[in-house]
């Protein structure tokens, strides 16, 4: 038995003189800073919407929204009060996917302006519709008049545009001759 006991004791010897030797060889970690490290860069495919070459493009996004609204709101001032209510949900929907679309930074100051002048245009149609006084309704509609003459300045501004201002042409009349 003792033999026995002095064999198995040996050999768990040589099985952990074996094993150790299969073990994983793990590098010292230097937790020191490296002088010459270069931070890695990474490079995406994705193109900067506020560069030159695609403000255009990012400008048009946005510009969809307001031209869809423009036209919506055409249609909307020409119902009578009473059919307002669809019309009005119409603009909300359209201001709600613009508020949703993705602006870079670079076109922030023009969604600003463009939900502004929604804001005011369908704030104004309710108030029309539930018949407040037309002084409130006439302020309501120079207030988006303004704000879409800014996202109009806005809009020129970042695609490079002249916005020259119109000209009154007045309109000659024939005097008959006696």
């Amino acid at each position: 038995m003792k033999k026995h006991s002095q064999l198995i004791v040996g050999l768990a010897l040589a099985m952990v003189v074996l094993l150790s030797a299969c073990g994983a060889n793990t590098p010292a970690v230097d937790n020191t800073p490296s002088a010459t490290a270069i931070p890695a860069i990474i490079n995406t495919n994705t193109p900067d919407p506020c560069a030159p070459e695609n403000m255009e493009a990012e400008v048009q996004k946005i510009h969809n929204y307001m031209r869809e609204f423009d036209d919506a709101s055409s249609l909307a001032a020409s119902r009578p009060r009473e059919q307002l209510a669809d019309a009005i949900a119409d603009l909300q929907r359209i201001r709600r996917e613009a508020e949703d679309q993705f602006t870079p930074h670079c076109l922030g100051d023009l969604k600003t302006y463009q939900v502004s002048h929604m804001n005011s245009v369908i704030n104004t149609l309710i108030a029309f519709m539930g018949g407040s006084e037309q002084q409130l309704v006439d302020q309501g509609i120079a207030l988006a008049r303004e704000q879409h003459d800014q996202y109009t300045l806005e809009l020129a501004r970042l695609l490079g545009l002249t916005i020259e201002p119109a000209t009154v042409v007045p309109l000659t009349t024939a005097t008959p001759a006696p």
